[in-house]
């Protein structure tokens, strides 16, 4: 086990945590992974992978589609094939912290501008 081992477990669990799917469920066969699925669905689809729970209030929709796709972006970069593309596990923790003042800054905006 390695720390570019680590960083790809992290990225498929991030994937697991955010579409409810492992790697071994049914509908991944052939060449079609849960990371396949992801890529292929964003930035356009990343609905149709996303846990409907997590988007059932329709409060900040727009804020929580665009954290969670960004969240995935960044376990795909995890998740790279080769260990040397994929980002170091110490940059995991400033991306997720830079994500979720984006998230933060996005429903501030919302609530001062309708509310």
């Amino acid at each position: 086990m390695s720390v570019k081992g680590d960083v790809y477990s992290y990225g498929i669990f991030l994937m697991e945590t955010f579409t409810r799917k492992k790697p071994t469920d049914d509908m991944f066969v052939g060449e079609m992974s849960l990371k396949n699925w992801v890529k292929q669905s964003l930035p356009k689809a990343i609905t149709e992978v996303i846990d409907a729970n997590l988007l059932i209030e329709e409060e900040h929709f727009v804020a929580k589609k665009d954290c969670i796709t960004s969240i995935l972006n960044w376990a795909l970069e995890c998740s790279a094939d080769l260990p040397g593309e994929r980002i170091c596990m110490r940059d995991v923790l400033p991306a997720l912290e830079k994500i979720k003042l984006k998230y933060k800054k996005d429903v501030e905006w919302y609530y001062s501008s309708y509310v």
